[in-house]
């Protein structure tokens, strides 16, 4: 029997877990106790030789089902912004390395991922996506990284996303702060399959990905993950700069303008 969480919702299907981010009302923002749930629950797929595949997606205000408005939108700034008042750097030390633990386990743990989205993907949600295996995507998504607005980078990301879709592409993302629609977001790969059938599809893919041995796909992480530059040095440099970056007082002051006063980084009074 698989264990209840908080922030998520998941669903033992047959070979196929589901795991949804439960945070409708703060949009699927990734706070510690988010992250902290997902490494668990990644780690306990890794010990279960049923598991063969894991699709992630986002639960929608709206609807009250899965998807439908929102994958996640990043960190949750609110959270962030206490971390920051309390002063413990260990805290947001922590932050950062439960993200790029998430990142690494989906994208090189023993299974295969799948991120499910029909919806916004924003920031910390955008390195969700490109971490996974596959990518499937309906045509309301976008996918925006916005950290520069904040006098953050997407340094935790990067790895994951420049794999995906080449140094310039993830720049120009990055530099423009522009949401992409996922028509072109499939043109450069960040979405892998795109359909207004979602759930059709993804069992379409099921079908094939199941056949798959395990010691395969083990075998095949481990060649590619060789041929990629997600190394330990560059993980490290990855979180040490994120964590540099949220001490920074500008960026503090960011949050906290936000959060309390609801006053975005480009507004006059900000």
């Amino acid at each position: 029997m698989l264990k209840t969480y908080d922030t998520l919702v998941v669903r033992a299907q047959s070979q196929v877990w589901r795991l949804t981010i439960n945070r409708p009302d703060s949009q699927n923002t990734l706070n510690t106790q988010v992250l902290k749930e997902l490494n668990d629950v990644l780690d306990e797929a890794a010990l279960r030789p049923e598991c063969r595949v894991i699709i992630l997606e986002g639960q929608d205000r709206a609807s009250n089902g899965p998807s439908g408005g929102v994958f996640c939108t990043g960190m949750d700034f609110a959270e962030m912004s206490k971390l920051c008042l309390q002063g413990d750097p260990s805290a947001i030390a922590d932050w950062t390395s439960y993200y790029m633990s998430t990142l690494k386990r989906l994208s090189f743990g023993p299974k295969i991922t799948m991120a499910k989205i029909d919806g916004k993907v924003l920031a910390g949600g955008v390195g969700l996506a490109a971490a996974c295996d596959l990518v499937v995507s309906s045509e309301a998504a976008t996918f925006a990284l916005s950290e520069a607005c904040w006098g953050l980078l997407p340094a935790m990301v990067m790895p994951f996303l420049v794999r995906r879709v080449g140094l310039q592409c993830a720049y120009r993302m990055t530099l423009s702060m522009q949401a992409v629609s996922a028509k072109e977001a499939h043109l450069f790969h960040l979405v892998d399959e795109l359909s207004s059938e979602l759930d059709q599809t993804v069992d379409r893919l099921l079908k094939r990905l199941l056949r798959l041995d395990e010691s395969t796909l083990i075998n095949m992480k481990v060649y590619f993950r060789k041929m990629w530059i997600v190394t330990e040095e560059m993980e490290n440099e990855a979180v040490a700069e994120t964590t540099r970056l949220l001490h920074d007082p500008i960026v503090q002051k960011k949050i906290r303008n936000f959060v309390e006063k609801n006053i975005l980084p480009w507004e006059k009074n900000a």
